[in-house]
C-alpha cells in the first residue's frame, strides 16, 4: 500500500509476485493462448470478450512480462486524465521546464512523451514499452503530422530524478478513439497511476470506470486534483476521498494543486507541485518504496488473471454453444426434410390426381378395379399393346411419377432451408451469420438440376434392378412381354404403396393401383422377390435423398464452421491461468 502522512511517503510491503523461474513462462504461454483466442460469432458477450481479450494481451505484453524480466527497471509512472484536465503542464511544471507541448486546440494527436533522466536511457529505448516505437527529442508542435501514435517520444530531463520517469498519456475521454485506446493501453503498463482531474470534473463517469478498474487489479494510483478554488479545498477533496473509498482505493495520496496563475513558460508555482515532485523524489531514490509500489501493481496483475481468464472462457463457452445450437437446427430441419419425404413416397400421397389418371390409361379405364380379380392374362395383353402402340403410356406414367416425387423433394427441401432461416433468426449468433452468407435461408440454386438428375438416376437403378431380376429364361421371357420400361414404372408405383394419407374414393382407387401393380410383378417375379424390390428400390430413393439432403445442409454448417472456435479453447485458456496461479 502507499500512504502520506504529512508529506512524507509510508510504504507497506506487499509480498512478491513470483518466487522462481517458473512464473516468466507461464505467463508467456498465457499470452499465447488469450491471443489466439476467437469469439467470431456477434453474441451479447462477444464485444465484451474481444475488450478483455485486446486488453489482457497488451497489458501481458506491455507490463506483466517485461517488469517481470526487470524488476529493477525504474518505476513507470503514466500520468493520465480527462481532456483538458491539465497532464502536459503538470508534468512540465513538475520537471519545470518544457517537455510535452500541451494541445490549445482538442483534439490533440501526438505521440506520448516519456521523461526520464539520461541515466535510465538504455531502459526506455530497450526494454519498458517493448511494443512501442522510439521517438527522440522534443516536439516543437501541438501534434506534428510525422508523430507516430504507435512510438512513444523520449525525452531527457536531469531534474527528474533517476529510477523513476513520467509519461504524458492521451485524454482518457478523448473524441478520437484511437486516443482513447492508446491511452488505456498505457494505463495498464503503469507501475503507477498518477491521475489529474479537476475540481469541475473530478466525478465524471469515464475517468472513474478506469479508477474502479485499477482498484479491482490492484493498482497504484495516485490522484492529482487541479484547478481547487481556495474556498473548496476541504469539500471538494472530502468528497473525493470517499468516492475513492468507495472503489477500494482509499489508500490513494491525493495531491491537490490551487486555481491559479501560471508562471513564465506556462508552469504552475513551485509551491503548487513541490508536495507532488518531492512524493515522486521519494519513490525514486528510495529503492525498497520503489519496488513496493512495483510488486504491488505487479501482483494486482497476476491476481485479476484468474478472473479474466474466467470471463474469456466463459464467453468461449457461449461461442460454443451458439455453434452447437445453429447446427443442431439445421440437423433438425434436414432430418424432418427427410422424414417428409419418406412419408411422402410410402403414403399414397404421390398416387393423386395426373398420377392415377395416367395409370389408368396404363393399364385401362373399363372395369379398373375387376381387372384386379379377372387374371393377369388380361392386363399382360393390355400393357403389352400399350408398349408397342404411340404414344407409350408407360413412358407418360413414369414422367408424371417422376415429377411427382422431384416435386416432393424439392418442396421438403425449400421447406428445411425455411426453417433453418426462421430459426436462426432467432438463435444467438444467427441473424448476422444468415446477413453475412448471400443464399442462405433458400435452397441451392441449382438443386431442382440436381433433384431431377437424383430421380433420373434413381429410375435407372429401377431399370437396372428389373432386368437383374429377370436373368432366368423364363422371366427374362415374361420381362420381355411386358416391357423393360414399362415393369419399372410398376415397380416405382409399389414403392408409393401405402395409403394412410389418402381418403374417400382417390385412396380407394390408390389401393387398387398399389394392388395390382404388386400381382402384376408377383406374377413375373414371385412375391418375395417384389417385396425385396420394393424395400430395395425405397431404400435406394431414401439414401440418394439423404445425400443431396446433406449437400444442401453442409451450406449450413461450413457456414459455422467458418465462425466457430477451437473446441479446445476453453480448456485451454483455464489450463493456462492455472498454470500461472500454481507458477506463483
Amino acid at each position: 500500500m502507499i500512504a502520506t502522512r504529512g508529506g512524507l511517503v509510508e510504504m507497506v510491503a506487499s509480498p512478491a509476485p513470483g518466487g522462481n523461474d517458473r512464473l516468466p513462462d507461464a505467463v508467456a504461454h498465457l499470452k499465447t493462448v488469450v491471443d489466439r483466442a476467437q469469439f467470431p460469432i456477434e453474441l451479447a458477450s462477444t464485444a465484451e470478450a474481444r475488450a478483455a481479450r485486446t486488453s489482457l494481451v497488451t497489458q501481458l505484453d506491455d507490463y506483466v512480462i517485461p517488469r517481470l524480466a526487470a524488476l529493477d527497471a525504474p518505476l513507470l509512472v503514466v500520468v493520465g486524465g480527462s481532456t483538458g484536465s491539465g497532464k502536459s503542464t503538470l508534468v512540465n511544471s513538475v520537471v519545470r521546464e518544457t517537455v510535452s507541448r500541451s494541445g490549445v486546440l482538442r483534439p490533440t494527436t501526438r505521440a506520448p512523451v516519456l521523461v526520464h533522466h539520461e541515466a535510465d536511457r538504455e531502459w526506455f529505448t530497450t526494454k519498458v514499452l517493448p511494443r512501442f516505437g522510439r521517438l527522440t527529442g522534443r516536439s516543437d508542435s501541438q501534434g506534428t503530422a510525422d508523430d507516430d501514435m504507435s512510438s512513444v517520444r523520449l525525452v531527457t530531463s536531469d531534474s527528474l530524478p533517476a529510477g523513476l520517469a513520467l509519461l504524458d498519456a492521451p485524454d482518457i475521454d478523448s473524441v478520437v478513439a484511437a486516443n482513447r485506446e492508446l491511452s488505456r493501453q498505457l494505463l495498464n503498463a503503469a507501475d503507477l497511476w498518477l491521475f489529474v482531474t479537476t475540481a469541475a470534473r473530478y466525478a465524471d463517469a469515464v475517468p472513474w470506470d478506469l479508477l474502479r478498474e485499477a482498484g479491482d487489479r490492484g493498482t497504484s494510483v495516485a490522484i492529482v486534483l487541479d484547478r481547487v478554488p481556495d474556498e473548496a479545498v476541504v469539500e471538494v477533496r472530502e468528497d473525493l476521498a470517499r468516492m475513492l473509498a468507495e472503489q477500494r482505493l482509499d489508500g490513494a495520496p491525493i495531491f491537490t494543486v490551487r486555481e491559479t496563475v501560471l508562471e513564465e513558460g506556462g508552469l504552475l508555482p513551485e509551491g503548487e507541485v513541490g508536495p507532488l515532485r518531492r512524493w515522486l523524489a521519494t519513490l525514486a531514490e528510495d529503492a525498497v518504496a520503489r519496488q513496493t509500489v512495483v510488486r504491488r501493481t505487479l501482483s494486482g496483475a497476476l491476481d485479476s488473471l484468474s478472473g479474466r481468464v474466467t470471463g474469456l472462457v466463459e464467453a468461449s463457452d457461449d461461442q460454443q454453444m451458439a455453434a452447437s445450437g445453429l447446427r443442431r437446427a439445421a440437423d433438425r430441419a434436414y432430418d424432418d426434410a427427410l422424414e417428409g419425404v419418406e412419408l411422402g413416397v410410402s403414403d399414397g400421397t404421390l398416387l393423386r390426381g395426373e398420377v392415377l389418371a395416367r395409370w389408368q390409361e396404363f393399364v385401362g379405364t373399363g372395369e379398373f378395379l375387376r381387372t384386379i380379380e379377372s387374371g393377369i392374362g388380361r392386363i399382360r395383353d393390355r400393357i403389352t399393346a400399350a408398349v408397342k402402340g404411340q404414344p407409350q403410356p408407360a413412358d407418360q406414367l413414369g414422367e408424371v411419377l417422376q415429377s411427382g416425387v422431384a416435386s416432393l423433394i424439392q418442396a421438403q427441401a425449400d421447406r428445411a432451408a425455411s426453417d433453418v432461416r426462421r430459426q436462426w433468426r432467432n438463435a444467438p449468433g444467427g441473424e448476422v451469420l444468415l446477413a453475412h452468407r448471400t443464399g442462405l435461408g433458400m435452397s441451392s440454386v441449382d438443386l431442382p438440376d440436381r433433384v431431377d438428375r437424383l430421380v433420373r438416376d434413381w429410375q435407372s437403378d429401377l431399370l437396372a434392378m428389373i432386368r437383374e431380376e429377370g436373368q432366368d429364361k423364363r422371366t427374362t421371357a415374361r420381362v420381355l412381354a411386358y416391357g423393360v420400361n414399362a415393369l419399372s414404372v410398376v415397380l416405382m408405383l409399389v414403392v408409393f404403396t401405402h395409403t394412410s394419407g389418402l381418403t374417400g374414393a382417390e385412396g380407394g382407387i390408390a389401393a387398387g393401383s398399389a394392388v395390382l401393380g404388386q400381382r402384376i410383378l408377383e406374377a413375373i417375379f414371385g412375391d418375395q422377390a417384389v417385396r425385396d424390390l420394393a424395400r430395395k428400390a425405397r431404400r435406394d430413393l431414401m439414401d440418394r435423398v439423404q445425400a443431396l439432403y446433406a449437400d444442401e445442409e453442409r451450406r449450413y454448417l461450413e457456414a459455422v464452421d467458418d465462425v466457430a472456435v477451437d473446441t479446445n479453447q476453453s480448456s485451454d485458456l483455464a489450463q493456462a491461468a492455472v498454470s500461472v496461479r500454481a507458477a506463483r
